[in-house]
């Protein structure tokens, strides 16, 4: 009996953390939010690039503590206040934004492998419920969490949490204060398909959206942990917080606990100093609410999602799936049937010379090794960022 029972706790245990850490995002290595701010392009340390955020000092817009993560988590020391105030605009953007992205030369960008992370609002410094927020995305918003109204809705408001699969909701919940949710995108880079695990509080993950079609592009420096606010006329720009914990990519079999892989104090494939090695530097965001009529170059453009009017309901909704391929973009609630579509894209245009087309407002137009449209629609004009990207606006 006893050897029944402690083979009974050993497979258990296995089962919900089976996975091997890639890289590990969970605040762990920091002593405080001021150490990101150590990170520059010639001194790539850290578990973290730090450059897409406003003018101020790094406190004011991401700071860690203990009281910031799950406690469920107990892996993670301490988790992260992403915040966004009046002077979070970056580069000159009119999009309000604070994001973090890995540092890393390890392949999470190669194979299967699971992202992870909480995500958490209070209603102190609530996410407004009146504008486009992205949380969590890549570069080319292959897959993202997204809460709030959506560009291109009807109505006003829209309480709501929910994923996209390239601009369609799969999976909505109504985003309720204090409630941790916790996420993990399963990505099979190989075969192009993008899966969602999910649960709240202490609950371990169970996979709630089976393996879809996703044009699953990554250059391995592009997932944002963050959030970045699309500008809305009318509407003020008020202090918004949004709470992360549990950071971190795994490949092999998930880890289904919340308490996630034990603490570690190193991040498998980052650098602790400059190194030639290092992955090129992210490129920035390419969402637009620009009504530009581009046709997007792949099916993991920047889109917005345009869903109905969203109502207050509290029910969880998942679009419907009959295989791996792509779903309709249709979910259903008690609160009525929400139609996501595609509004323009933000991508370079589908043309097969980079000298015979335009690239959308807040799309890349240069860059080392790019190779895409170097011409901007107009108005806009092709300013650079970097050495490795520049964009239109």
């Amino acid at each position: 009996m006893k050897f029944t029972l402690l083979s009974g706790l050993v497979a258990q245990a296995l089962s919900v953390s089976a996975g091997s850490i890639l890289w590990d995002g969970r605040f762990n290595d920091l002593t405080s939010a001021t150490d990101l701010s150590k990170w520059s392009w010639s001194s790539q340390v850290g578990p973290y690039q730090y450059y897409i955020h406003g003018p101020s000092e790094v406190t004011s817009y991401v700071n860690l503590s203990p009281s910031f993560k799950n406690p469920a988590d107990s892996g993670s020391s301490q988790g992260a206040k992403i915040t966004l105030d009046k002077t979070a605009f970056w580069n000159g953007q009119t999009m309000r934004r604070t994001e973090l992205i890995p540092q890393t030369t390890a392949a999470i960008n190669k194979g299967k492998v699971f992202y992870h992370f909480s995500l958490m609002r209070k209603d102190t410094n609530a996410p407004a419920l009146t504008r486009e927020h992205q949380i969590a995305f890549f570069e080319s918003h292959f897959t993202e969490l997204k809460s709030g109204w959506q560009s291109g809705a009807a109505g006003t408001s829209d309480p709501l949490l929910r994923w996209c699969i390239g601009g369609q909701t799969k999976w909505s919940v109504n985003w309720d204060a204090d409630v941790w949710h916790n996420v993990a995108y399963e990505i099979d880079f190989d075969a192009n398909t993008v899966g969602f695990w999910h649960s709240t509080g202490s609950d371990a993950l169970t996979q709630v959206i089976a393996p879809q079609a996703a044009g699953t592009s990554s250059n391995g420096a592009d997932w944002h942990v963050g959030v970045l606010e699309l500008p809305r006329d009318g509407y003020a720009d008020a202090t918004e917080d949004f709470y992360f914990s549990g950071v971190y990519i795994e490949s092999g079999s998930i880890t289904t606990s919340v308490a996630g892989p034990g603490s570690s104090s190193s991040n498998p494939g980052t650098p602790s100093a400059p190194s030639s090695s290092s992955v090129a530097p992210v490129k920035p965001l390419t969402s637009s609410t620009s009504s530009s009529t581009t046709v997007p170059a792949v099916t993991s453009s920047a889109a917005p999602v345009k869903p109905s009017t969203s109502s207050a309901s509290s029910s969880t909704t998942v679009a419907a799936v009959t295989s791996a391929s792509a779903a309709p973009a249709v979910t259903t609630s008690k609160a009525g049937t929400k139609t996501c579509t595609r509004k323009s894209s933000a991508a370079p245009a589908a043309t097969t010379s980079a000298g015979s087309c335009t690239a959308a407002r807040y799309a890349q137009c240069g860059g080392k090794g790019f190779s895409g449209c170097t011409a901007c629609a107009s108005p806009y004009k092709c300013n650079k960022v970097n050495d490795w990207y520049s964009q239109c606006y």
